[in-house]
């Protein structure tokens, strides 16, 4: 058997979409399972359409997401474009004269023909096939225009495209992993343009000529190819090349079970990096739309997807990707993350919302990295760490319901002047004092359980959820806690 080769061939057209993540984890994964390559190939033929940064933008996007290409178009370490394999160039507006060989041997093998055809009267034919209800597809006018015919066109100036010439009333068959068996008729398929007026092949071209040269044995890509993929089966026939295994995956939907598209909200890789989900939560989740394990385990790590991964467990309906289902599963890693590094990037998420400089950052870490930890077992993702640090910051606020009824208790203004007797008793907070505080207060007043502990939150919180008491405590310190506890008076019965 040959080793497996599997590409992922994006279009430079701006941020990598999340559905492309899936194709290329997909891909990745089925070649690391089978000891394969997973290359990166850029389809940049259609020059109308690409964006400036955009292959930079897309293999940082995979680096991130820890989908590391074998072969093809990777950034150096200055963060250039190149190439790393032997089967290159390994972009499509490099390769236009291997395309144009292959075009030639089409046209005189007679599997293509050249056509003349304008876009005016190509506009009118699909309108009026439209008006008939007919699909509309090139009635095969050129057809017959012969080879010697057509070069004297050519040589005179007139502008051409180069078309496939698929057989009359012939069933094309081909096997896909994911849908079995699949046959259409030739009938049903329109005579496609292979090369441009432009001289760029089209992506039916260009794809099956980089496939075969690149050795590809596994073609893994998106349904919505698949209604093209007999014009690529007769391709490698007319060629005389071996035709490669074919995998449709199932669209990525949103919860309307219509097509994940930018206008319901985020569909880019960088849009929830942004976010600050964790590349191994987005990873893990984006498996499962569409795959499914063995057994109910659900939180798999790289290495163990590679383990489970198969075809055979790819569903042919689309898979919906649920936002509450990532979450719960980024929640998983923000746990189990090393400390250090979700302290690391949360950063830029707590100086953006204005709550610490870097700088204040840095000069008080071992402070901030306490406060982190206290935290992110609340969090779901990054940017949900300032909103649970918040509270640490700034003047207190009783402003939730069930809080202002513990601030409101008769005992409050109690609690509040046995706390500040004992603040008095030390120069500074220490873990100790923060431990002990409580049951010190407990003693002096009889108060306790949830009468004592819950106002005493609410007071120096604002809040009656949140991370442990004793760390709220230690991380607030004396001068804040003092100024806390004296500016809840104003919350109390007493004062209202």
């Amino acid at each position: 058997m040959n080793r497996v080769r599997v590409r992922f061939a994006p279009s430079p057209t701006g941020f990598l979409h999340i559905g492309g993540l899936r194709t290329a984890l997909y891909n990745y994964l089925y070649a690391k399972k089978n000891g394969g390559d997973f290359i990166l190939r850029i389809e940049d033929t259609d020059r109308t359409r690409y964006v400036e940064g955009a292959i930079e933008n897309l293999i940082h996007a995979l680096d991130w997401s820890g989908v590391h290409v074998d072969e093809g178009v990777v950034l150096d370490e200055e963060g250039n474009i190149t190439e790393k394999g032997e089967c290159g160039p390994y972009i499509q507006s490099n390769r236009l004269d291997i395309y144009r060989k292959y075009v030639d041997e089409l046209i005189e093998k007679g599997y293509a023909y050249y056509c003349f055809c304008s876009v005016e009267r190509l506009e009118a034919l699909r309108e009026e096939q439209r008006i008939k209800g007919k699909v509309p597809k090139y009635d095969g006018l050129c057809r017959s225009v012969s080879i010697e015919e057509a070069k004297k066109r050519i040589e005179a100036g007139e502008d051409y495209v180069v078309r496939l010439k698929l057989p009359h009333d012939r069933n094309i068959r081909f096997h896909d992993l994911v849908r079995g068996d699949v046959v259409i008729n030739t009938d049903e398929i329109d005579d496609q343009v292979l090369m441009k007026s432009d001289g760029f092949p089209t992506y039916h071209m260009a794809v099956v000529v980089d496939d075969h040269l690149m050795g590809v044995t596994h073609i893994v890509r998106g349904e919505e190819w698949l209604s093209s993929t007999p014009k690529h089966v007769y391709l490698y026939e007319a060629l005389g090349w071996d035709v490669p295994e074919f995998v449709h995956l199932p669209t990525v939907l949103n919860k309307d079970h219509k097509k994940l598209s930018k206008r319901q909200g985020d569909v880019s890789v960088e849009d929830f990096r942004g976010k600050g989900y964790l590349p191994e939560g987005l990873i893990n989740y984006l498996a499962l739309v569409g795959w499914s394990p063995d057994g109910e385990q659900e939180i798999l790590s790289m290495d163990e997807l590679i383990d489970q991964f198969s075809f055979e467990k790819v569903v042919k309906s689309g898979g919906v990707f649920d936002i509450d289902k990532l979450n719960w599963v980024n929640a998983h890693y923000m746990r189990s993350y090393d400390l250090d590094k979700i302290c690391e990037l949360a950063i830029p998420f707590v100086v953006e919302k204005g709550l610490m400089t870097e700088e204040e950052i840095r000069n008080n870490y071992e402070w901030y990295k306490k406060l982190i930890e206290i935290v992110r077992d609340g969090a779901s993702k990054l940017d949900e760490i300032p909103e649970q640090i918040a509270f640490m910051f700034g003047e207190v606020k009783v402003e939730e319901e069930s809080a202002k009824e513990q601030i409101e208790l008769e005992h409050v203004p109690q609690l509040l002047d046995a706390f500040l007797e004992e603040l008095e008793t030390v120069e500074e907070v220490d873990e100790e004092f923060a431990g002990s505080v409580m049951k010190k207060i407990q003693k002096k007043t009889g108060i306790k359980g949830k009468n004592l502990f819950m106002p005493v939150r609410v007071a120096i919180s604002g809040t009656v959820h949140g991370p442990d008491l004793k760390a709220i405590i230690y991380l607030l310190g004396k001068e804040k806690l003092v100024e806390r506890l004296n500016a809840a008076r104003k919350y109390t019965k007493k004062n209202k």
